[in-house]
């Protein structure tokens, strides 16, 4: 359990952080940039459940909760191999991401296949879920670039990566299973 009795420390009041294994690094810095912006999507998680149905609500839940065990990975770099035991660390495993695509087989069973691409809206439920899908991507575009300058565990991008799927299809899930889906049309303005 985390305890935490003092909310500001002024230690990053020079554009500095710490990070999860005491090392302090610019706030700017690829690391911060990745998990700041998966905090931002649990954030936006946080009010898609307040619109959500309450079988997605739980399961948006686990995610905010898995969000934050992302955000932690990301906030301690890699250990060296031969420290790696003695220096165990919260990283999103495989189990979770399997998790994922398990939910996402079981919406997606439930939806007839599209035949268009579909725009953010529907419902509030569902337009909420389409602006997690969109700093799920984000939060994946970050850590990618990250994952390029820093050793990360392979399983954040793989999480993200099935998240923002998670969220397009419990998008369509909550416009009425898809029948309140908005289709793009395209080339509408030009029509007129």
């Amino acid at each position: 359990m985390v305890v935490l009795n003092k909310i500001y420390t002024k230690t990053g009041d020079n554009g500095n952080t710490s990070l999860g294994n005491g090392d302090r690094t610019e706030k700017f810095s690829a690391r911060v940039i990745a998990y700041g912006t998966v905090d931002e999507l649990n954030s936006v998680v946080g009010v898609a459940r307040l619109n959500a149905s309450s079988k997605l609500s739980k399961n948006l839940g686990i995610i905010q909760n898995d969000l934050f065990d992302l955000g932690a990975d990301l906030c301690k770099p890699n250990a060296k191999k031969d420290a790696l035991e003695s220096q165990a660390s919260l990283r999103i495993i495989p189990n979770q991401v399997k998790r994922l695509e398990n939910e996402i087989d079981a919406m997606n069973k439930t939806l007839s296949p599209l035949q268009s691409f579909i725009l953010p809206g529907g419902s509030v439920s569902s337009a909420s879920l389409h602006v997690c899908r969109t700093v799920c991507r984000r939060a994946e575009r970050e850590t990618v670039y990250l994952s390029k300058e820093e050793s990360i565990n392979p399983e954040t991008l793989k999480y993200l990566n099935r998240l923002s799927d998670w969220f397009f299809v419990a998008a369509r899930v909550e416009n009425n299973k898809g029948e309140y889906d908005v289709l793009w049309d395209p080339g509408l303005s030009q029509k007129k």
